[in-house]
């Protein structure tokens, strides 16, 4: 059994991959979507939303990356891929699942759901443009407004040269509303020969036990589940294994939500680092009654320094200085998302 960790555009980055991978049973992370319009990107996007290609394409944990590339043109992701290629990625994922009004305006995400032969096309030149030692990857819902050609988008996929597909078992208009057809897994699976993951709705051990049983996937993926409870995947792979890893406790998560405010402190601007605290806070209140008593402290806080002596960390004022010309740097960036 493989365990992913879902990309998860503006909430999964680079710091809170980090601190998932540590704590244990995640197999493999993906970065969030690059979109891919006109051009090949340069190393400096590579360097900003999949910066552990330069340390070995790895977390500092050692959990493996991939690098997703979103778009609808085929020889420009097919350039992109080769260039991410170059800078180390071990695999190339392609985004067929974003639900985003904006990305699929710009024809990209869940609306090619839509034309399967695009979908063919697309991993077709991806797969031609990459060494055949690195793997072509994808990851698509049931369809946009209806499932009608979730097979044949699945076959396209396989045929275009996959050797994995992650099926977030939900059509683009169903967007994160429950329940996960889990059901069309298992008809994807059947449907390809290539491995199948299950993505969607799997919060809970008891939710794992029930999408294997529906969907017959040994291989899933992970997204807000294990955002919300960070040992998600550790106390699936026990459970998997006949083992009880027990359940993290909100003393043993402390350490995790200090490294993870002392990376948003050292590499995001101060103007949105309190942001992203935030919205980790929240998906934790899921779990944790004492995320709820945090995140009402800190909900309306914007001052850096008092989150730093709410959670212990000391920053170093030579890096205060540093963080203030991140805001620029972020603001310049914005352009390219």
């Amino acid at each position: 059994m493989q365990i992913a960790l879902a990309p998860m555009e503006g909430l999964v980055d680079e710091i809170l991959r980090d601190v998932l991978t540590q704590v244990g049973g995640i197999d493999w992370c993906v970065t969030e979507f690059i979109r891919v319009t006109d051009r090949v990107l340069p190393r400096s996007t590579y360097r900003k939303l999949a910066p552990e290609l330069f340390n070995g394409a790895r977390t500092a944990a050692g959990t493996p990356l991939r690098v997703q590339l979103l778009g609808s043109d085929p020889k420009c992701l097919g350039d992109n891929a080769a260039y991410a290629c170059v800078l180390g990625a071990p695999v190339i994922d392609l985004n067929f699942g974003c639900p985003a009004k904006t990305v699929n305006k710009s024809r990209g995400g869940a609306v090619l759901l839509k034309e399967p032969e695009l979908l063919h096309a697309i991993v077709r030149e991806v797969r031609r443009s990459v060494p055949s030692s690195i793997p072509v990857t994808a990851k698509m819902r049931l369809g946009f407004d209806h499932k009608d050609l979730a097979l044949d988008c699945a076959r396209a996929l396989a045929e275009g040269g996959a050797a994995q597909i992650v099926v977030h078992a939900r059509t683009k208009v169903e967007g994160y509303k429950p329940p996960a057809h889990w059901e069309w897994v298992a008809r994807v699976q059947e449907a390809v020969a290539v491995p199948v993951y299950a993505n969607g709705d799997i919060w809970s051990l008891d939710d794992w036990r029930r999408c294997r049983e529906v969907s017959g996937a040994e291989n899933i993926m992970l997204g807000r589940g294990v955002v919300a409870q960070p040992d998600l995947a550790r106390q699936i792979a026990a459970a998997k294994a006949g083992q009880d890893a027990g359940v993290m406790t909100w003393a043993e998560l402390q350490p995790l939500l200090a490294e993870f405010w002392l990376q948003a402190r050292r590499k995001i601007s101060p103007r949105y680092a309190s942001g992203r605290l935030k919205q980790w806070l929240a998906m934790l209140t899921r779990t944790y009654p004492q995320a709820v008593e945090l995140f009402a402290v800190v909900r309306r806080e914007t001052n850096c320094e008092v989150i730093d002596a709410l959670l212990g960390v000391n920053i170093a004022p030579a890096e205060v200085s540093i963080l203030q010309t991140l805001e620029a740097d972020d603001e310049a960036f914005s352009d390219l998302r």
